[in-house]
């Protein structure tokens, strides 16, 4: 049986690249399709009702149309936009780094809905976390990837500045958010 042409799915927005005139390819992480890349057809034109649903780590429902070449957002509402983690430049560094971490451990479409409930939980918490508890909260969320994921085994233990170099050797590439993955040591052990 074929896949249907028009899907309702629930993602967070991981990135946001300009594309032609007035056009957005969004990268989501979705309950069910895993990450997947999308086009946001007139998002960036100022009358655009859909643009301000597609910000970075936005929780949102939204109606896929599939394309020839590639899938298009038709319909977007917002879930939530954490705005406990908008209000505060440490959450918000933290908040690129694990998205930086999702779109670059995870291949496009592959289903993981225990990594999503895991990525949806961590930026509930850092919504909500207290300044002393941000590094507990991005440490929990990395090490519990690694080992979702195989990366990192359950005997071996990683804490603080081994975590950047260790998923840098598993990419191959350094992470465009590492001068943000400083805030993550406590500034103590430092």
């Amino acid at each position: 049986m074929a896949a249907p042409r028009v899907h309702t799915i629930e993602g967070i927005v991981l990135k946001r690249k300009n594309y032609g005139e007035g056009d957005r390819i969004i990268t989501l992480f979705t309950k069910e399709y895993g990450k997947i890349r999308v086009v946001g057809r007139g998002v960036r034109k100022i009358t655009s009702r859909r643009a301000s649903h597609l910000e970075v780590f936005a929780r949102v429902t939204a109606v896929i149309h599939t394309g020839k070449s590639m899938d298009s957002i038709t319909e977007v509402s917002s879930l939530s936009h954490y705005e406990g983690i908008r209000t505060n430049l440490t959450k918000v560094s933290v908040a690129y780094y694990l998205t930086e971490l999702i779109d670059s451990l995870l291949a496009e479409k592959q289903e993981h809905r225990d990594v999503y409930a895991l990525y949806m939980a961590a930026l509930e918490a850092l919504a909500e976390a207290e300044e002393r508890s941000i590094y507990r909260v991005s440490t929990e969320f990395t090490v519990t990837l690694l080992r979702m994921l195989g990366f990192l085994s359950e005997d071996r233990n990683l804490k603080g500045s081994d975590l950047p170099p260790f998923i840098e050797s598993i990419t191959e590439r350094k992470m465009k958010s590492s001068e943000f993955a400083r805030l993550l040591v406590p500034k103590a052990k430092s």
